[in-house]
């Protein structure tokens, strides 16, 4: 059980903000440090930007670095400079400059300037870690981002692509925290055996965000300080981010008084404290996903008729309307509501007949077993066992693997799984970012540069893997947007993907705290605007 002495954490931060927690005591956490209860167990790299890709190192994240770009707030298909004043994109559309704001500094006192922007970029490259994908696939290679990623004079940056890429495109994903500019010069202190950093840059900070890190416990807390050298410093000295699964057991730690917001509560307990003057309510529309993910190394899964039974066998309305009610609705297209480009047909429902028809077409008419892996917090818990439920009617005996997220992440990327859960937010806003990772696949080897959710689910098809690619080419807005509705009619048919629903995320705030500013992607999520009186 969760304590006030639970909630002790390093002898650093307990010596430079005094606070000593006992189970007895009822005062409400102190004011310069904010308790935030949230479930971080799927963080599997630790915080170096180039390797972080899981929604609870985003979100911290983003509160470390900068990024060139960034989205607008108010209009999230929009996007505007964040280390940059301005930036230039030449008439061929292969270059892109950018100027630099003048001084910049980084935590650790060092002055920002165009060379740390630039190798941060190339090391993304270099290292080709989890999000490497999202910059190598404009053709920077570890052989050629030198030549490519470069400065002209200490204020400005030139990008060079190798091909022609939408614009649009480039600079949302420069807006994503791969694109995260972090210190040249502390990262290469830090150097060991050519790994630019990234062994230390998993549990220290590097940038020039709002906060720096502090410490980081697996899946127990991660603590984090203000940035002294912050541009906009933020009110809230401290922040610690305590790992709690548990929905109930959130609710319980916020109406104590032991956190001061709650991350991840469920429709229960968001229904239950509704209209209570003690607490706020912060709403903001995700692009986040949830999904059935079907390993199509499997050879029951390489039939098409096996994945679309699956799909008409789930009862998609119940599922959101029992589990998940304001929170997850119905959505079955790889590119959320909210995308430019999104379709908003739902084609899928519960039709039994209909999937055992598919079942016994595919050669199977007395159905088949298969395994779910799914991460055991709510609602994947509650979604897993309906699944199963819903697949039993059809003949599908599914039996449920529970474990962290970070371990069914984690045995996913290994392509170990037959049938996961998975939770997907958008790499950056452009709809390119999920028409390549669920329909793009051009190399399935093991050794493959690129490992999305195509590859991690052996998804090989040719025709949208090259429709894809021929739309991030395309200059013309509306060409591209037709093409990628056709991709998402034709990814309804074969894809390896059964879209269930799609988020809206809510935090819920004690009273007398305010300025939490949630983001529509993970990374855009902000700290520094928090107060509490």
């Amino acid at each position: 059980m969760l304590t006030r002495r639970s909630l002790l954490f390093s002898a650093a931060a307990i010596a430079s903000a005094p606070y000593f927690l006992s189970e007895s005591a009822q005062a409400a956490t102190p004011k310069n440090i904010l308790v935030m209860a949230a479930a971080i167990d799927d963080v599997v790299g630790g915080f170096d930007p180039a390797e972080a890709y899981e929604p609870a190192s985003y979100d911290v994240c983003g509160n470390l670095y900068r990024t060139l770009v960034t989205v607008d707030p108010t209009d999230p298909t929009r996007m505007i400079g964040d280390l940059a004043t301005s930036w230039d994109v030449s008439e061929d559309g292969l270059t892109l400059t950018f100027q630099l704001q003048d001084d910049l500094v980084f935590e650790s006192g060092n002055p920002l300037t165009a060379e740390d922007a630039a190798f941060s970029l190339q090391r993304v490259v270099k290292l080709n870690l989890a999000p490497g994908h999202i910059l190598t696939q404009f053709g920077w290679t570890a052989d050629n981002v030198d030549g490519l990623i470069r400065t002209d004079g200490s204020r400005t940056l030139v990008l060079t692509l190798p091909e022609i890429q939408a614009p649009g495109i480039v600079l949302s994903c420069l807006s994503d925290l791969c694109g995260s500019v972090v210190d040249k010069v502390e990262v290469l202190k830090h150097e060991t055996d050519g790994d630019l950093g990234n062994n230390w840059l998993k549990t220290h900070s590097a940038g020039s965000g709002a906060y720096r890190l502090v410490e980081w416990l697996a899946s127990d807390r991660i603590v984090l300080e203000a940035n002294p050298n912050a541009a906009v410093k933020p009110a809230i000295p401290r922040i610690v981010i305590r790992h709690v699964s548990d929905p109930a057991t959130q609710l319980l730690l916020l109406q104590k008084g032991d956190v001061d917001i709650a991350r991840d509560l469920g429709s229960d307990q968001l229904k239950s404290i509704a209209g209570n003057p003690d607490f706020t309510f912060i709403h903001q529309d995700t692009l986040t996903l949830m999904y059935v993910a079907m390993n199509m190394g499997l050879p029951e899964l390489q039939k098409p008729q096996v994945r679309q039974a699956i799909k008409w066998a789930i009862d998609y309305q119940a599922i959101a309307k029992n589990i998940t009610p304001d929170l997850w609705n119905v959505w079955q297209s790889f590119l959320p509501k909210g995308t430019p480009g999104a379709i908003d047909d739902n084609p899928f429902q519960k039709d039994v007949a209909k999937a055992k028809a598919l079942l016994a077409e595919a050669g199977y008419p007395d159905g088949l077993s298969l395994t779910l892996d799914y991460p055991v917090r709510w609602p994947f818990s509650e979604i897993a066992q309906a699944v199963q439920a819903d697949l039993a009617e059809i003949g599908i005996e599914v039996q449920l693997l529970a474990g962290e997220r970070k371990q069914v992440i984690t045995k996913m990327r290994a392509r170990q799984h037959q049938l996961a859960m998975g939770r997907w937010g958008p790499d950056y806003i452009d709809a390119n970012g999920n028409a390549v990772a669920f329909c793009a696949n051009s190399d399935d080897s093991d050794t493959s540069a690129v490992r999305n959710p195509s590859w991690t689910n052996h998804f090989v098809d040719p025709e949208l893997t090259e429709a894809v690619n021929a739309a991030a080419r395309e200059l013309s807005a509306g060409k591209r947007l037709e093409t990628y509705a056709m991709v998402q009619r034709a990814s309804l048919e074969r894809s390896p993907y059964a879209f269930l629903v799609q988020q809206a995320n809510v935090a819920v705030l004690r009273k007398g705290v305010s300025g939490l500013s949630l983001g529509v992607l993970d990374n855009y999520t902000r700290y520094s605007g928090i107060q509490k009186v």
